[in-house]
């Protein structure tokens, strides 16, 4: 099967590799004309130390070879350039595509998730494609999906059958695919986790501790089925892989950027000086504005998300957005 990344990010990369060993005749597109030439010079990622990526994936710079005859056109490129890279690309998938969205954001000012994003792009652009969409997302870090060490996700498509072929193509010894229904729930958790993570960071940066990291997460999914639950996606999407899972991984390893980030915020430094230090897109930062802007719509509390939205898009101090967080009104642990 002829397969589209369009991203050639760590998490585009290790997809590819993963779809190549597969057996998928991958092509994977970037617009940066440099990464795509260390690839085909040295068939490694810079930031996926130690991996050799299969030799038989093709990359480019030309959007219109990336994606001719494309069966899958994967969208793997910040949640932030979901837009335009839809806007590029879609002249040139072909009809009958499955569009997958492996991008975890909301889409600031219009607050859509981003197979909403990618639809409303193809609905302007090419009002006469046949295409099914679907959303992939859950715990799993590029760096260990690379190294082929055990990992689950989720495919999520309104189609069952879509979900099912999608998950088809990427399971392996190594990677188990479930299938869901409620795509928006799937990408809420996705974007929202990242939002949560950088509060565990922060806090895991002050010296706070387990107890309160420990919080911080369950509170966080409890914030996120809220906020979904709101926008008519379904309990139990939050409490699987996509959900609860992907919130885990994200809150507590090494190779997360959002976790890290927040760590370096709560040891003083801004949010420019962390995420220069990272070196790679925070995808966190991105989706504050817009769950803030879902939150006001939608008449409901996110205390957590407030909080991180409170200390690095105001300003205010980590310790003292703590103290405000731990002394909100007593509720029953029960309300959702």
């Amino acid at each position: 099967m002829k397969i589209t990344i369009l991203g050639a990010g760590t998490w585009g990369v290790a997809l590819a590799a993963l779809l190549s060993k597969n057996g998928c005749d991958v092509t994977v597109w970037s617009p940066i004309v440099c990464e795509i030439e260390r690839l085909r010079a040295t068939n490694t990622h810079q930031n996926l130390p130690g991996i050799q990526l299969p030799q038989n994936i093709i990359y480019t710079n030309d959007m219109e070879a990336a994606c001719r005859d494309g069966e899958i056109v994967l969208f793997v490129v910040p949640s932030q350039f979901i837009r335009s890279t839809a806007e590029k690309a879609a002249a040139y998938i072909q009809n009958d595509a499955v569009i997958v969205n492996a991008a975890k954001g909301i889409e600031k000012g219009t607050f859509m998730t981003m197979t909403e994003v990618i639809a409303d792009v193809l609905r302007t652009v090419r009002s006469g494609l046949q295409y099914s969409i679907a959303a992939l997302s859950g715990p799993t870090h590029a760096e260990e999906v690379a190294a082929g060490l055990p990992t689950s996700i989720v495919a999520a498509s309104e189609d069952e059958q879509i979900s099912r072929k999608i998950a088809g193509l990427f399971a392996n010894s190594c990677m188990r695919v479930y299938t869901n229904t409620d795509v928006k729930g799937v990408e809420i958790s996705g974007a929202l986790k990242n939002v949560i993570a950088l509060a565990a960071g922060i806090n895991r940066g002050m010296g706070f501790g387990d107890n309160s990291g420990a919080m911080l997460m369950t509170r966080g999914i409890a914030e996120i089925t809220r906020l979904g639950l709101a926008m008519g996606c379904k309990r139990r999407t939050f409490m699987g892989l996509a959900g609860v899972g992907d919130l885990i991984v994200t809150c507590t390893s090494c190779h997360s950027r959002n976790n890290r980030c927040g760590e370096l915020i709560g040891r003083g430094k801004s949010y420019e000086e962390a995420q220069a230090e990272i070196g790679m897109v925070v995808e966190g930062y991105h989706a504050l504005e817009a769950a803030m802007g879902i939150a006001e719509k939608y008449a409901v509390e996110l205390p957590i998300t407030e909080s991180v939205y409170s200390i690095i898009k105001c300003g205010e101090k980590p310790h003292d957005a703590m103290h405000r967080l731990m002394n909100r009104d007593i509720k029953s642990e029960l309300d959702t």
